[in-house]
């Protein structure tokens, strides 16, 4: 009868003591305790690095393909092999267009701007986020230049990138809804 007493006692304890972190755990959220902090102005702009399809947010910077074919053979090759083919966990560059669009959820990319976007916020995969704004522009040149997009001497920066123009990029969905950084994104709809 002891072990059982003593079991139930543990038992009864444990429960309290589990109930007890919990109601601080949910209370502790509140602004009552005073945890957390708004963020300021500047940390908020630091976090807001979306690009919209009229590349408005793009940072300075520039690169071509040329000078993107160093940056990849550096820091993409490892996982997107040497020839931008790809292995069974990666597919090599991202197919952005045929004259028949092939509809995978890799050529559904209607701007350039969100190839940029993509490299810069995911790439590489070891250290997303890594690359220097230079860097993202000749990567994002040699993907456009490898999918006959650019040419390889093209300039890609601020004001040109918004300016290329993607292979039907009216033809892969039905025309895409006006771009909102706020608004809740249907899935599917990637600008």
């Amino acid at each position: 009868m002891d072990g059982f007493r003593t079991r139930c006692c543990r038992f009864l304890l444990l429960a309290a003591v589990l109930a007890i972190l919990a109601s601080v755990a949910a209370h502790a959220q509140g602004p009552t305790y005073g945890l957390g902090r708004v963020p300021g102005a500047d940390e908020i702009k630091a976090r807001d690095i979306a690009i919209s399809p009229e590349g408005k947010e793009l940072p300075p910077g520039r690169g071509t393909a040329v000078e993107g074919a160093a940056v990849y053979t550096q820091k993409c090759a490892a996982c997107h092999g040497p020839n931008a083919t790809g292995s069974a966990l990666h597919r090599g560059l991202v197919p952005l267009g045929n004259a028949k669009p092939v509809k995978i959820p890799f050529s559904l990319v209607p701007y350039a701007t969100t190839v940029w976007d993509f490299i810069n916020r995911a790439m590489p995969q070891s250290s997303p986020g890594s690359l220097k704004p230079d860097e993202v522009y000749a990567v994002t040149a040699y993907v456009l230049y490898r999918n006959d997009v650019i040419k390889e001497t093209d300039v890609l920066d601020a004001a040109s990138l918004p300016k290329v123009r993607m292979p039907n990029r009216d033809n892969f969905l039905p025309l895409q809804p006006e771009w909102n950084p706020k608004a809740k994104r249907p899935f599917g709809y990637y600008p």
